[in-house]
């Protein structure tokens, strides 16, 4: 039996329902999300409700337990350039075995056991993913040095066909982000980067990078100086600014990725929230910050 406040949420979802209905819905996902059984349940629930509701979703996944895991135990350590993992030859061999091998068709399992039809891919799926190179960009006294950090790719292009097809045969893409350069090299591509670049490619309504953090502040180091709205020309001030560091760079810039190539919205939101993925889109309020065109 429905209670009173669960029909208030239903009332409160209709005009969003109405409005997002044939809508492209690209869902990063990522942290926590990621190794927490009870979290991944739930937000792969919303995925598949999102469908069911008429929407177009697609799974843009990071790199689960396994990838430093089989990193690990090769005796590759751990580098970052800007939340950006710095990959040689042999690390993106095996990240890409781990990545396509295991946690792409553990969520594509999961999704299917819950009820959804996903199809897993990665990016030499019918070049799904076209890369070249990335040099990481990293901010000192006001200036941009780029830095070399091996077979870390950026997205050059997108078939956005091939998702097309596969989201109008009812279909939920579940993507792992690698990449295929012009000679057929493997890349390792940041999630948050390759979700932008999706989200943009498809001019989808909405980019959602999850994450396990409430969403951006102002000052990261100020809990009060959380930011529920923000252009993405005031993103890229605040990351020049040094407002935003670490791991939350990609994340910001993929909203202003995503925004730039057609995307209508981009929303950060905590992953460890119950149901955030329709908290964020079917309330009034939402739960994380919306960046958007100003």
């Amino acid at each position: 039996m429905l209670r009173n406040e669960d029909i208030g949420i239903l009332v409160e979802a209709l005009p969003y329902l109405r409005d997002f209905k044939d809508k492209v819905v690209v869902v990063k996902f990522g942290g926590k999300s990621m190794t927490d059984p009870t979290l991944r349940k739930q937000l792969l629930q919303d995925i598949i409700f999102l469908q069911c509701a008429g929407l177009r979703p697609i799974v843009v996944h990071a790199a689960g337990p396994e990838v430093p895991q089989m990193l690990q135990k090769a005796g590759k350590k751990p580098a970052f350039v800007n939340g950006l993992r710095v990959t040689d030859e042999e690390a993106v061999a095996l990240t890409e075995m781990a990545l396509v091998g295991r946690t792409n068709t553990d969520l594509v399992a999961e999704v299917n056991r819950l009820g959804g039809k996903a199809v897993g891919l990665n990016g030499k799926d019918a070049n799904l993913i076209v890369a070249k190179k990335h040099l990481a960009d990293v901010y000192e006294n006001g200036e941009v040095n780029l830095v070399d950090i091996g077979f870390v790719g950026s997205v050059e292009s997108v078939n956005t066909e091939l998702l097309n097809v596969l989201l109008d045969a009812g279909c939920i893409p579940v993507i792992a982000p690698t990449g295929v350069g012009q000679q057929g090299e493997s890349y390792n591509i940041n999630a948050d980067s390759a979700a932008g670049k999706i989200a943009g490619a498809l001019k989808a309504e909405k980019l959602i990078v999850l994450t396990d953090v409430k969403g951006i502040y102002e000052d990261y180091h100020d809990e009060n100086s959380f930011l529920s709205t923000l252009s993405f020309e005031k993103a890229q001030e605040l990351i020049i600014r040094g407002s935003i560091d670490g791991g939350m760079i990609p994340k910001v810039k993929a909203c202003i990725t995503a925004l730039s190539g057609g995307a209508r919205k981009a929303h950060i939101v905590d992953g460890r929230v119950d149901h955030a993925i329709l908290a964020e889109i079917f309330s009034d309020e939402g739960i994380g910050t919306e960046v958007v065109r100003a």
